[in-house]
């Protein structure tokens, strides 16, 4: 039996029980792609759950305001596919009446859908035998066949798509797609991948020749930029405090922080306080306090954040100044959150 064959036959025996795929809906699949780029399965169901109840129709997230959409996706990371998943929505909802193009070419048009999403919903929904491609199926492909050609460099793209394009199942793309990617998440799992119940070890060429473990090949990334963050938490006796809405092209774009100071380096509460832009922030007031002497340190993909939070005793702030019960409204980076998970605010 071939290995297309075999795949499928694993893949009707051992494919999980996920809500999006009851239907052949685009919207609730679209829903779940992107969600799940850069995401775990488990970790994307709660949030699917809970977009799918929010806003149940393509309609319901045009209509929904950036904040809203920002709030609910919290935790998740990534937010540029938040963005763009809110941007889509208004245009498939305002432009194409709810409709979502019905092949891979008027999907790939869209906002935030590259070729490994349009290939899975063109697939899914609409039958169109065109392969996927994502983390999952660069490390079946390249163990089995082992193939050493770092999958994120443009060679490694067009030679993995084309193999993939050869090996797909062009009466039944749906099924096949989705067995290429469970397969990679199931049996062939990046760490202790369970060859020895494999229903493919008999052909894996990895497995012949104890390359499982260096497969697939991936070229490392530059070096880790390291960013100091100095956040400012307001507070008045009116238990009022300020947020400011990140914007630009960097990190967290459209959510919510404390005023940040960011430092080339981590100084000493002497040296931080000193700063004439530190001064300018808080203006007078009647205390500043080190909440963590240690810096809380967030591990992005390409960069580390340390980050430090002072506390500002306040007599008054600018009329932009919030609540701090308010704070939680706010769609904010899992850094803000964990420190509000934990902060209680002082007694005047």
């Amino acid at each position: 039996m071939n290995f297309t064959k075999l795949l499928i036959n694993w893949y009707l025996k051992n494919k999980r029980n996920l809500p999006w795929r009851e239907t052949r809906e685009p919207y609730p699949i679209w829903l779940s792609e992107i969600m799940l780029q850069q995401t775990r399965v488990e970790q994307g169901v709660p949030y699917y759950y809970r977009f799918i109840e929010a806003f149940p129709t393509v309609f319901h997230l045009a209509e929904a305001s950036q904040q809203e959409v920002l709030k609910l996706w919290q935790g998740l990371g990534y937010y540029s596919r938040a963005r763009n998943l809110h941007e889509t929505a208004r245009y498939v909802a305002g432009e194409l009446d709810g409709n979502f193009p019905e092949d891979y070419k008027g999907l790939i048009k869209l906002k935030g859908i590259g070729d490994y999403t349009a290939s899975a919903i063109a697939s899914i929904c609409y039958n169109e035998p065109v392969a996927v491609v994502d983390g999952n199926v660069y490390r079946v492909l390249a163990r089995y066949f082992v193939i050493d050609t770092p999958i994120n460099t443009p060679a490694g793209v067009k030679e993995f798509k084309a193999l993939a394009s050869e090996l797909l199942d062009i009466k039944n793309p749906s099924v096949f797609n989705q067995a290429m990617m469970e397969f990679g998440a199931l049996q062939c799992r990046p760490k202790n991948p369970l060859c020895e119940s494999c229903p493919l070890n008999d052909g894996c060429l990895a497995l012949k020749q104890k390359k499982i473990s260096e497969l697939p090949i991936k070229l490392k990334k530059g070096k880790i930029k390291k960013r100091y963050f100095n956040y400012l938490v307001f507070q008045t006796k009116e238990n009022a405090t300020l947020l400011n809405q990140r914007t630009g092209k960097g990190i967290w774009n459209g959510l919510y922080e404390f005023p940040l100071i960011e430092t080339e380096r981590q100084l000493t509460a002497e040296e931080f306080l000193s700063r004439e832009e530190v001064g300018a922030a808080v203006g007078e007031v009647k205390h500043v306090q080190l909440y963590n002497e240690k810096p809380v340190v967030h591990k992005l993909s390409h960069q580390h954040i340390y980050a430090r939070f002072w506390l500002v005793e306040s007599k008054k702030l600018p009329p932009k100044a919030i609540s701090m019960d308010e704070v939680e409204d706010y769609p904010v980076p899992v850094l803000i959150q964990n420190f509000l998970n934990e902060y209680e605010p002082t007694d005047y």
